[in-house]
């Protein structure tokens, strides 16, 4: 993953991660529950950044050691030794006002109901410490013997939802603010398949279901797909079955496999390996997708790169590839694909000049290229461009982040099969998605869509995550009966190891990937 993919990637979920534990902060405080700590990364041991008001003054620190928590050993009134609970873990309590007070001036314990915010030195991730409450950051031996009217744990059912649902609001509010943001900025550029009059391409996976270069897709189960995006997500993703498509003047319906999307999915992991394999010997080389299904439209040359083998060969712009060694091209995948089929080869290239038919000799690199850039679609089909006032964004914004997040829900079923948990990534999986050189549309696009993410991870009923929490809260306002502190403690463990587990493999997919 090239740096520039890091560097988007630790900024994106810094920002996230931060607003994420906003939410928390914002609803902690609205209840008047005190939040010790909000950090940016985890900071074991000690802290890059930290300031806290003490005192009527801010008080800044940087690469010091952490400060100890405003809290002492709790003391058996009898023997004056300290308490322990049954694993022999000592207890400790708050410490009184006047213990407070009777610190040193300019101590950083003083002033309890100001929050410490700092910076620490392990990315991708953060936190807020909501005092009473046991996370991440404290188990139920760390909190007072007895509940404070300042913490989370004293507080009534309803408010401790609100204050667990903040960091997923704000994350979903945020994506679709961002979605707004970028259609008032950019507008939104379109191109339906009605317009497509050459029809698509389709990848041999999809011609064993019957499909037929440059059929055109009239309905799936019965509904109209509007653009080539609804086609993927309606096939693979939800697995609708019955499709009818144009044929010239004929009209055919196909029914398709069951296992459509696991064979899909299979290929695509086949692939990967390969390109994986190529990219090993060669750092330059750059892995090509498998195409599923795209437009229609011929290889027609934009440009030509000196000193490669369009530009020996005499090619020029505008020049259209129609064959390789013999075999017709019309369509520009089928032509990327032949040249992958020839690496470290010489081939004939058949191409037209205008209305004439001419042949160059290429010898092709390892890469399986030959030094040019192709015509997009939009060169042959004008897209829809459509611009948003700042009114008129809003709810676009809401519409396009909603329809993004169904997409995403109906393709997390595909996580539970063989296939796609071959294809699970961790942070390099997630880096690869950012382009390697600074583009800010697909920064921001990025950074919403991991947004949504966020919030939908979260809501999932997952002990040590927010929606684990929400579904222990549901319960006790069902039941009425709120859930001790040593259980809520033992239901964090099992869920952090289990998050720890699936973090573990997802980045193991990551690092097998790269050597393998």
């Amino acid at each position: 993953m090239a740096a520039i993919q890091w560097i988007q990637l630790i900024i994106a979920l810094s920002f996230l991660v931060v607003i994420h534990e906003l939410g928390h902060f914002t609803f902690a405080r609205l209840f008047k529950v005190r939040v010790e700590k909000f950090y940016m990364f985890f900071n074991p041991k000690f802290s890059l950044f930290r300031a806290k008001k003490v005192d009527g003054k801010w008080r800044f620190a940087f690469c010091q050691p952490n400060i100890e928590p405003a809290a002492v050993e709790l003391k058996d009134p009898v023997t004056g030794e300290a308490k322990k609970d049954a694993k022999g873990n000592i207890l400790y309590r708050p410490m009184t006002p006047e213990e407070i007070n009777a610190l040193p001036e300019g101590d950083w314990r003083r002033d309890p109901d100001n929050t410490e915010w700092g910076i620490g030195w392990i990315p991708f991730g953060g936190y807020c410490s909501i005092d009473g409450m046991i996370d991440e950051t404290k188990a139920a031996t760390d909190l007072p013997s007895e509940p404070q009217p300042w913490e989370y744990r004293s507080k009534k059912a309803w408010q401790r939802l609100l204050i667990i649902l903040g960091g997923i609001l704000v994350n979903f509010i945020a994506a679709l603010l961002m979605f707004g943001a970028m259609l008032h900025h950019w507008g939104e550029d379109s191109l339906p398949l009605s317009q497509v009059e050459s029809g698509l391409y389709y990848s041999p996976v999809l011609e064993e279901e019957g499909f037929r270069q440059q059929d055109r897709i009239i309905s799936i189960n019965g509904v109209e797909p509007e653009f080539l995006a609804d086609v993927v997500e309606a096939i693979i993703i939800e697995g609708k079955r019955e499709v009818v498509v144009q044929r010239g003047e004929e009209t055919v319906a196909l029914t398709l496999s069951e296992d459509l999307g696991a064979r899909y999915l299979a290929i695509v992991n086949e692939n990967d390996r390969i390109e994986r394999a190529k990219a090993r010997q060669d750092k330059n080389y750059h892995k090509r997708q498998y195409v599923l299904i795209s437009y229609y439209v011929p290889f027609v040359i934009d440009s030509v790169m000196e000193n490669n083998a369009a530009y020996y060969g005499g090619l020029l712009r505008g020049d259209s590839v129609v064959s390789v060694n013999g075999e017709p091209t019309p369509c520009s995948v089928m032509v990327q694909n032949a040249l992958a089929a020839h690496p470290c080869d010489s081939i004939t290239v058949g191409f037209y000049r205008g209305t004439t038919y001419q042949e160059a000799r290429l010898f092709i690199g390892d890469q399986g290229k030959m030094g040019v850039t192709m015509k997009s679609v939009t060169a042959f089909y004008e897209p829809n461009h459509k611009d948003y006032g700042f009114w008129e964004s809003i709810p676009a914004g809401v519409q396009y982040g909603w329809n993004l997040l169904a997409s995403y829900v109906h393709q997390f079923r595909l996580v539970f099969t063989k296939e796609g948990a071959e294809s699970l990534g961790g942070f390099g999986a997630i880096g690869n998605m950012f382009p390697k050189l600074w583009d800010w549309y697909s920064f921001w696009h990025m950074t919403a869509f991991l947004s949504l993410i966020l919030a939908f991870m979260n809501f999932l009923p997952i002990p040590a995550l927010d929606g684990g929490y929400v579904l222990l809260l549901l319960l006790e306002m069902i039941t009425g009966r709120q859930i001790p502190d040593k259980w809520l403690e033992k239901i964090n463990k099992v869920g952090f190891w289990l998050l720890i587990a699936l973090l573990l493999y997802a980045n193991g997919n990551d690092i097998f990937k790269a050597f393998f």
